[in-house]
C-alpha cells in the first residue's frame, strides 16, 4: 500500500538513496532540504520539494503534516555533532507528535555500536578524535530519544563502521543485528541498501524504539 513519507536530509547520500527507494516502491516522497533551490535534481514523480529546518520543530511539524511515516537522514557539519543530532531529536519528537506522524526512522552510524558489552566503536585506542566527537552526537541523539516520553514509534538504523558505498548497486539483501557490531559482516556496505533497510521499516516495522545495526 502506498504510504506519504517526509524525509529529511534528503539531498544528502542516504537522503538521496532512500527518496529513490521509496518512489520505486510506489510512495509518495516529501523531500526536505534546507535550500530546494541547491537540490532541483531530486524532484520528479512522486517527489514533492519543500524547505526546512529539523532542528526547529514547528518547521517539522509543517512540512510532515498529512504523512504516514519519517525518515531522517539529517547530518550538518557547520555547528557542533552534539548541538544538531540532539535539537534535531528533539524538533522531530516535537513536530511529528503535532502533526501526527507515528512512525520516524534515523540513521545511525556504525561507531555508535557495540565491540563489547558497553564499548563502543568510537571509545576504541586511537579512535580520531573529531570523528570520535561526531559519533557522540549520534550518541546524544539516542539518548533523547530513549529518554523522551512520546507516542512516536521511533528506530535507529546504524550501518556497519565502513564508509558506505555511494556507487554500489542495490541488491535488496541485508542482516540486521543488536547494538552491537555485526561481526560476521562483509566490508562493505551500501547506501542503496542502507535505503531498503529504512524503507522496510517504514512498510512494515520489524524493531521499535532500538538502536539496530544492519550489514551485508
Amino acid at each position: 500500500m502506498s504510504s506519504r513519507i517526509v524525509v529529511f536530509g534528503a539531498g544528502g547520500r542516504a537522503g538521496r538513496h532512500a527518496v529513490a527507494e521509496a518512489v520505486a516502491r510506489g510512495h509518495q516522497v516529501t523531500a526536505v532540504v534546507r535550500d530546494p533551490a541547491r537540490y532541483t535534481d531530486l524532484a520528479g514523480a512522486g517527489v514533492t520539494m519543500v524547505a526546512g529546518d529539523v532542528t526547529r520543530a514547528d518547521s517539522v511539524a509543517e512540512v510532515a503534516a498529512g504523512h504516514d511515516a519519517a525518515i531522517s537522514a539529517a547530518g550538518r557539519l557547520d555547528m557542533p555533532s552534539d548541538a544538531f543530532y540532539v535539537g534535531a531529536a528533539h524538533a522531530l519528537l516535537d513536530g511529528l507528535a503535532r502533526a501526527e506522524v507515528g512512525r520516524l526512522v534515523l540513521i545511525g552510524i556504525g561507531s555508535t555500536l557495540e565491540t563489547a558489552p558497553g564499548v563502543a566503536v568510537h571509545d576504541a585506542p586511537g579512535f580520531p578524535e573529531e570523528a570520535r566527537a561526531f559519533s557522540l552526537g549520534h550518541t546524544a541523539e539516542l539518548d533523547v530519544l530513549r529518554a523522551a516520553e512520546t507516542d512516536i514509534d521511533w528506530l535507529v538504523i546504524a550501518p556497519p563502521p565502513v564508509m558506505l558505498d555511494d556507487k554500489a548497486p542495490r541488491t535488496g539483501r541485508y542482516r540486521t543485528g543488536g547494538e552491537q557490531v555485526i561481526a560476521d559482516g562483509a566490508p562493505s556496505f551500501s547506501y542503496a541498501d542502507l535505503a531498503v533497510a529504512l524503507i522496510d521499516e517504514i512498510e512494515t516495522p520489524k524493531h521499535r524504539r532500538s538502536l539496530v545495526a544492519v550489514a551485508a
